[in-house]
């Protein structure tokens, strides 16, 4: 800690010089400097000489961006003073002490420029290594100087990057990002000579050459003609490149000609010496950076200090998993890198959606033909209408050239809605033994919830962002709920799809799972208490229901037993949603058309139904609650256990009682709010400050929830204002309660079951005896906080097989083969003994005869054993994911609807 420092002026020498560097205002310079004071007098030791500087760069950037008077680049910044993006970041957070000096625009700045980075530095190397794999480094005497590899390097990737800036809107979106780079590549190899390529480029370029030359056209044909008939008469090069990084021909290729061509036209690029001219691009790409004021991405090309990792230097790590070395026994593998996770993720879907059509599949017509009414063709017009739709509301979003690429993937979504939807007819035929589900079918909110689930799980696909490992929120223009915008959906109908829809989906890929589970927790924390949610109407109904003006379901004596269910979609989208008051006789529905199906005669008087949907969200809020205030408790109050069922009970409370509080709210504020009010009543020193501080550095949270909550109508303020303003007012009464001798009943503590969406990281080891086990692959690296470290996915002391690398020699499948044989006599002995009956799949095991029972599949006598159980491990797979999705369900009991 320094001395103190007596007040200075604003004036003082290189604060003046700093201000003049960056050309700001007079009213950035003097607020700049009353926020420099402040902090100073929160942390002296932000004065120290060694970090002054910075303390005055970051409030310069805090001021310009709450006033608007921005008038640096944000590299301008940097380079002032002498530090990384990553170290600016981290910086930034440590200035934030009192949790009032940043601002929420400044956050969403800060956030944007973190996910352009991220994005940039990931697509910087993959381009380094693609050009490495491309051109040689000495190319022969007869190429001239000018065509140096850094020339070559330094062209594409500026153009690259005027072309990123000028057609995309979205600036974090790391695959198309990538399939525009593919296209500068392919159209920059074309104009390269041959003999600067290496194999198989050069033959390819050689042969365009032989058929017409790409890089003498002829005068007068225009550029994008030309382009466009040369890229249809030869997809060779284009063709590599997609192999090469597992990327869809069809998409890049779209991406070439309703985006990259008439990005070229537009620019006015003119071929010097086969290659664009720098300078040209270089000028529009300075205008283009100096409008944006965000990150010089040239700078890449320099490798300059400001743009590099803070943890670890970028040479110190491989970025891909290694290749398995033939004359090498053990092999550290790394994380992949967010490109190659990107697309490998893409091939996945696209795989799993390769053998279903985007119609109605035969079973789906036949279920169709067995309802009351029909919906087949309100079913077809939906879909088409919100094909229309999508495909507006995606070139709004990322740019008015991309609309036939959000087309492609709406119809990939589209096939993932019908495939979701058989398997769900399925399992509701085989749980109800009926095939008449007409009321489900002809229920518009439910398909228009599961069509927009399916496109969801298809746009997180593709959005996977450079920083997806993180786990904290990032939001993208098209991340969840944009979707819900889309299709006009409310979040509380959208959420009751998720859970059913990852049952119905057990090739789901482990990130998706996750982003769903992700989406429901976002909507049970805020979006579904948004006002004009039917949730509030439910509650209300409810109220009516029981006769009482305070006690929405469910019952809190449930709390304290596991969560279990057996409820689908159906149930929860044909649950009551009004309280019939009249009374009412005759026959109901007919009972295949519903699964709620009602006795076949109904007394004069029925007592009003449950909402299923309502009650099943309830004790999901409650769950989801309770985990929260539980880690938050054991940061903070880990030394006062007895306070946390106070908490909990005033917490749970307010939720069940005073929901009125939770609209246009978050979970969160009412938590914090009621870990406060306890500790406040209880003489237990707990300020909000160090709330808000524990809090912000829990997993998913976002600092707008407590710098930016709901007062009243269009106010919003802090969350102690809210607490002092709000909450208190409304609960004085009950909180004081604790205090006294006679304080409220505890609420039960949930019972916590671990999720029904996550699996475990660890590796599962395959049963009888051997040493072979299979663990998923570890998420890639982010880069805006430096690298993480890596984790080896297997004891140095075994070998590893990384399906789709390059194993090495045989000798180590002979090994494997023989392991697998010896487990397989021993299972068969130990069978011939009179062994016991297998107990169910809870573990992963292997089909002893080869043959799967789940799907029947045969192996060919000439694969090997190794071969073989590697296809009978991924039929395993799908069946340990069934049995994990329906754990807890086998002793669930009936509940009332």
């Amino acid at each position: 800690m320094c001395d103190a420092f007596p007040r200075l002026e604003v004036g003082e020498a290189e604060f003046t010089v700093l201000c003049d560097a960056l050309k700001v205002s007079e009213s950035v310079r003097e607020n700049a400097w009353k926020k420099y004071e402040s902090l100073w007098a929160a942390d002296g030791a932000l004065a120290c000489n060694k970090k002054k500087k910075e303390t005055w760069g970051v409030c310069i950037f805090i001021v310009a961006i709450d006033l608007d008077e921005v008038t640096f680049t944000f590299t301008e910044l940097l380079k002032s003073m002498n530090m990384s993006v990553c170290t600016f970041f981290q910086f930034l957070k440590e200035v934030d002490v009192n949790m009032d000096t940043v601002s929420t625009k400044v956050d969403s700045t800060v956030s944007r420029l973190k996910k352009k980075y991220d994005v940039l530095f990931a697509l910087y190397h993959k381009f380094e290594r693609t050009c490495g794999l491309i051109y040689l480094e000495q190319p022969s005497s007869e190429i001239s100087a000018e065509l140096s590899s850094v020339l070559v390097l330094k062209n594409y990737w500026i153009t690259f990057l005027l072309a990123k800036g000028k057609v995309l809107q979205v600036e974090d979106d790391l695959v198309i990002s990538f399939q525009l780079l593919l296209c500068v590549l392919d159209y920059f190899i074309k104009l390269s000579p041959p003999a600067m390529l290496k194999e198989p480029y050069k033959s390819s370029v050689s042969a365009v050459t032989v058929n017409g030359s790409a890089r003498t056209p002829r005068r007068g044909q225009s550029r994008s003609s030309r382009t466009a008939k040369q890229l249809d008469t030869d997809t060779r090069i284009i063709e590599i490149l997609c192999k090469e990084h597992d990327c869809n021909l069809d998409e890049v290729k779209n991406v070439y000609f309703t985006s990259f061509i008439p990005f070229l036209n537009s620019a006015g690029i003119v071929a010097s010496n086969g290659l664009p001219e720098v300078e040209v691009i270089l000028k529009q790409y300075d205008e283009l950076y100096l409008k944006n004021k965000d990150i010089d991405a040239r700078l890449f090309l320099n490798h300059d200090e400001t743009l590099q990792p803070a943890v670890i230097a970028c040479s110190q790590l491989e970025r891909t998993p290694l290749k398995n070395n033939p004359d090498e026994e053990i092999n550290v593998i790394l994380p992949q890198t967010p490109v190659r996770a990107a697309m490998n993720n893409i091939q996945q879907l696209i795989m799993i959606l390769n053998s279903a059509t985007d119609k109605p599949s035969d079973t789906l017509i036949m279920y169709f033909n067995n309802c009351t009414v029909n919906p087949k063709d309100s079913i077809l017009k939906r879909v088409e209408s919100f094909d229309h739709i999508f495909q507006k509301k995606f070139a709004e979003a990322v740019g008015q050239g991309w609309a036939e690429i959000g087309s492609q993937r709406y119809k990939l979504g589209v096939r993932l809605y019908y495939r979701v939807m058989e398997s769900m007819l399925k399992s509701e035929e085989e749980r109800l033994s009926v095939q008449n589900f007409s009321k489900l079918l002809n229920d518009n909110t439910f398909h228009t919830s599961l069509l927009a689930c399916a496109v969801e799980v298809v746009m997180a696909t593709y959005g996977r962002s450079a920083s997806q490992s993180d786990s904290t929120n990032t939001e993208t223009d098209l991340a969840f709920p944009w979707i819900l915008n889309v299709f006009d959906l409310k979040a509380f109908d959208f959420y009751k799809v998720i859970e059913s829809f990852i049952r119905a989906e057990p090739s789901l890929t482990r990130e998706m799972i996750k982003h769903l589970e992700h989406c429901e927790h976002r909507i049970m924390e805020s979006l579904a208490w948004q006002s004009g949610s039917p949730l509030f109407d439910l509650i209300k109904q409810s109220k009516e229901r029981e006769g009482q003006t305070d006690q929405p379901e469910p019952n809190t004596s449930s709390l304290n037993t596991p969560l279990q269910h057996n409820h689908t979609a159906a149930d929860l989208y044909l649950s009551p949603v009004k309280s019939p008051k009249k009374k009412v006789s005759g026959t109901p529905l007919s009972a295949p058309s519903t699964p709620d199906a009602q006795p076949a005669v109904i007394p004069q008087t029925q007592k009003p139904q449950k909402s299923t949907s309502l009650s099943l969200f309830y004790k999901k809020v409650y769950l989801l609650a309770y985990r929260r205030l539980h880690t938050l408790f054991l940061h903070l109050l880990s030394e006062h256990p007895e306070l946390e069922p106070l908490i909990w009970t005033l917490f749970q409370h307010t939720l069940q009682n005073e929901y009125e509080l939770m609209r246009d709210r978050h979970l969160d504020q009412i938590m914090m709010c009621s870990m406060y009010g306890i500790c406040k009543v209880k003489n237990v020193d707990l300020r909000f400050k160090i709330i808000v501080s524990a809090y912000k550095e829990l997993c998913n949270t976002n600092q707008e929830t407590f710098k930016r909550v709901l007062i009243r109508e269009e106010q919003y303020d802090s969350i102690i204002v809210f607490y002092n303003l709000v909450f208190m007012q409304k609960l004085k009464t009950n909180i004081l309660q604790y205090a006294s001798s006679r304080p409220p009943t505890l609420s039960p503590i949930p019972h916590i079951p671990r999720s029904p969406y996550q699996f475990s990281n660890s590796p599962r080891r395959v049963p009888a005896g051997n040493n072979i086990y299979i663990s998923p692959l570890k998420s890639p690296y982010k880069f805006s906080d430096g690298f993480q470290s890596p984790t080896k996915m297997t004891p140095r002391s075994r070998f590893l097989v990384s399906i789709g690398e390059s194993f090495g020699t045989s000798e180590k499948f002979q090994k494997i083969n023989q392991m697998l044989c010896n487990s397989e006599s021993q299972l068969k002995r130990s069978a011939e003994v009179g062994a016991a009956a297998p107990k169910p799949l809870k573990r992963l095991r292997f089909d002893i005869e080869g043959q799967d029972e789940a799907d029947g599949s045969k192996h060919l006598p000439q694969e090997s054993k190794f071969q073989q159980k590697l296809a009978e491990m991924t039929s395993t797979r799908t069946r340990m994911q069934k049995q994990k999705l329906n754990d807890g369900n086998d002793t669930s009991a009936s509940e009332e609807k």
